[in-house]
Parts: C-alpha cells; sequence; structure tokens
C-alpha cells in the first residue's frame, strides 16, 4: 500500500538497520519459527550528499528508513568526498535552483550549529568575469530582489579588496557576503549521525530490486516497500538500460598547493571562497582552510570515466595547467609546492539539470542523482523533494528533473 502523508505522521521513527539473524541453536529454531525481516518504510541506496540528506529528511517525516552504502559515507571514491565545496545562492536568472540552495544553506547552516566541529563556513563567494556578462548581471539581479548581502567591485574596487589576486581590464565582480564553504566528507557523516542511522555496507546489484509481495527485498533481512537509488556516478552502472549516456561520469582533478609559513593572504578571513568565470569557463578555488592548503580546480569536464577502476592520481598536464593559472592569478603562489591532490568525478546530465524521478515500470523506486558539479550544496533541498514525493505520491515531478529530458548529447547549461 503506498505511503499517504497521514500513514507518515504516524511511522515509528527509524532507526538503523536491523537485520533478521537466525536462532542461536538448533533447538531454538525447532521451537520458534524464523522472524519475519523487518519492511522499512524506504531504503536510500546511497550515502552521499544527495542520498544522505534524503535519508534524513524521511526520517525526519516520521518514516523507517535504512541507509545502505557500498564502502562508507564521504568515502575516498564518492562525488560527495574530499575536504570541501562551495556553496553560494545566486545562479544567474535561473529560477529553480537559486531558491533551493537559499533553503539548503540555511539548513546547512542548522546543521553546523548542532556539530562538533563546523560544516558551514561563511567565508563569501567572489565571483567575477568580464563585466559585461549577463550570467553576472543575473545574479546580481536575483541577489538584489531577495535582499541577500552583497557588494559590487569594478575591476579596481576587486584589485583594492584583494591585492594578492590579479584581475584583468574590463574585469568585475560581487561578492555573496554569506555564503562560502562546506567541508564535504565530514558533513556528509554529519548527516548521517545527525539522522541517527547507522549504514549498512551493501553492494547493490545491477537492475531493478526484486519484489516480494508488497516490498523490495534489496538483500536477505532487508526490505523496504520504497527504494531510494542515489548513487552518484554508480548510477548508469547499475541502470544501463535507462541511463546509460544520460548520466557521464568525468574524471576531476582538484589540487591543494602549500603556502609559506606566516603568509596569510591566501588564509580566511583575507581570502573568500572565488570563481572565475571567463568565456564560459570557470576556475573555482578556496582559500587555505582547515589547513588543507590553498585549493583549486577547473570546472570543464574532463575525460568520461568508471568510478571504481579510474586512476586517482593527478596527471602531470594538469598539474602545470594548475600552476600556469596561479602564476596569471595568484602570482605569489606560481612555486607553492603541491601538497596533496585528490581525483574525484562528475555525475553530469546533458544540461546540468538533476534527476528526480522514478524507475520506469517501478512507481516506489526513485532515481536521484546527475549532480553535475554543482550538485553538492542542494543536498538539504533534494532530500526535501525526494520526501514529498514519497509522502505523496501525486506530487508531480519537476519536468527538469525528469527522466524524459535527460538527453544523450552534453549540452552544458547550469553553472
Amino acid at each position: 500500500m503506498p505511503w499517504t502523508r497521514r500513514a507518515a505522521v504516524g511511522a515509528v521513527a527509524a532507526s538503523g538497520l536491523s537485520v533478521a539473524l537466525p536462532p542461536a541453536s538448533a533447538a531454538a529454531a525447532s521451537n520458534r519459527p524464523p522472524a519475519a525481516p523487518r519492511i522499512h518504510d524506504v531504503a536510500v541506496i546511497g550515502a552521499g550528499v544527495f542520498g544522505a540528506w534524503t535519508a534524513w529528511s524521511l526520517k525526519r517525516a516520521g518514516l523507517d528508513v535504512a541507509l545502505a552504502e557500498q564502502h562508507a559515507p564521504g568515502h575516498a571514491r564518492a562525488s560527495s568526498g574530499g575536504e570541501s565545496r562551495v556553496i553560494r545562492v545566486s545562479y544567474g536568472a535561473d529560477p529553480l535552483y537559486s531558491p533551493m540552495a537559499e533553503t539548503s544553506l540555511a539548513a546547512w547552516d542548522q546543521l553546523s550549529a548542532r556539530a562538533g566541529l563546523p560544516i558551514l563556513h561563511r567565508l563569501g563567494v567572489l565571483w567575477f568575469s568580464p563585466a559585461s556578462d549577463a550570467y553576472m548581471r543575473q545574479s546580481l539581479g536575483w541577489l538584489e530582489q531577495r535582499g541577500l548581502a552583497h557588494r559590487r567591485f569594478d575591476r579596481d574596487g576587486l584589485a583594492a579588496a584583494w591585492p594578492q589576486m590579479v584581475f584583468h581590464p574590463g574585469e568585475s565582480g560581487f561578492l555573496e557576503e554569506t555564503s562560502g564553504a562546506l567541508i564535504a566528507g565530514r558533513g556528509v557523516q554529519t548527516v548521517v549521525r545527525d539522522a541517527g542511522l547507522t549504514p549498512v555496507t551493501l553492494a547493490v546489484a545491477p537492475g531493478p530490486p526484486r519484489r516480494v509481495g508488497e516490498a523490495y527485498e534489496l538483500a536477505p533481512g532487508l526490505a523496504a516497500r520504497t527504494v531510494v537509488y542515489a548513487c552518484g556516478p554508480w548510477l548508469p552502472k547499475l541502470f544501463p538500460d535507462v541511463l546509460a549516456g544520460r548520466i557521464v561520469p568525468t574524471r576531476q582533478e582538484v589540487y591543494h598547493f602549500g603556502l609559506a609559513p606566516g603568509d596569510a593572504r591566501f588564509s580566511p578571513p583575507n581570502l573568500p571562497v572565488w570563481a572565475d568565470f571567463n568565456a564560459g569557463d570557470l576556475v573555482y578555488g578556496f582559500p587555505d582552510l582547515e589547513g588543507q592548503g590553498f585549493k583549486m580546480a577547473f570546472d570543464a569536464h574532463g575525460p568520461v570515466i568508471d568510478p571504481d577502476t579510474q586512476g586517482r592520481q593527478p596527471t602531470p598536464a594538469g598539474v602545470e595547467r594548475a600552476r600556469a593559472y596561479l602564476a596569471s592569478r595568484f602570482p605569489a603562489l606560481a612555486d607553492a609546492p603541491l601538497i596533496h591532490a585528490r581525483v574525484c568525478q562528475y555525475e553530469n546530465s546533458s544540461n546540468g539539470d538533476f534527476l528526480i524521478d522514478r524507475l520506469p515500470g517501478h512507481d516506489r523506486v526513485w532515481l536521484v542523482g546527475a549532480g553535475s558539479g554543482h550538485g553538492f550544496k542542494h543536498g538539504p533541498a533534494i532530500g526535501e523533494r525526494v520526501t514529498a514525493h514519497i509522502l505523496d505520491p501525486g506530487l508531480a515531478i519537476e519536468p527538469r528533473f525528469s527522466l524524459a529530458t535527460k538527453a544523450a548529447e552534453q549540452k552544458r547549461e547550469i553553472y
């Protein structure tokens, strides 16, 4: 029977996975029938940022939730792992993602306040580009309309505020004053802990889950009436007939450079999170946050990869390109040592829109993913949307998140 809002409110609060075990002795087995496996209201497969926040939201709605993960929350190969992610609320004139980002910023802030260590660092986000750029103009218009704190800069203003950076003639920018950086791996782990969930380690077989009566059986002792697959770059491997070519994992290299002892120019509060958007090409970075060095990365999509088998060492060509960028924008860091680097992946839809839709032929199996490089910040809003769909099966799918709109031809539109 599908869950209604009334039924959800009356459900028992969820806990971690409980697997029925056989009796300890043959005598006990002969005197007592085997316990029926527990059937959860919802099983969430994948404890990345989308899966963790979905499980958190479902749990808060009163549903009995099981959370499964093939490794561990925030693991090294996950798109949600690592040190830091940008959280900004301006998305040009896009009417969908800016409100979602604003909602998520508040949720991350509340989580950070409850956590033992901070998850959200309100460092501000500096966006700069040629002054004529339409995306920046539209972002400013949205910030002004919402009354969100920000400051505008012309090229001279940028150079005066951040003399450790080089700005080109004709550039301008703005600073979102209340956004900043999220701690990624620790953030996902904190969401799971805050939900009171203990993930079970589970390797999921490709294809739809096995239907057993009114439930889906995912493994012996693990069954649920509704299943949410939030598996990041593994989604197209699990459902190749549906998603191959429609969610494309790409290799993305991230670099951390060390600062000279005592040099505070590239540490908070002297430098915010920053994003350089020129000719449709995005480069972004972070000040020395929590002692991890100055971080930078190129947002352009890299080669297509398999998340299980791709090498995790940076390429010499990638490091050389990063150093050339530093020489042009942050000349004092041109010869800074590379103290560590990370190779992760994006899981891209054709245009950058997320996926939140049912698996064809299965009304209670959901596919949630296609973070497309900008998804981490939106975890809370994604969890809220998925929960709303499960509580109200008649709720219409957002067209931009539908499976039907996921094309095979890559034509990125969301930044």
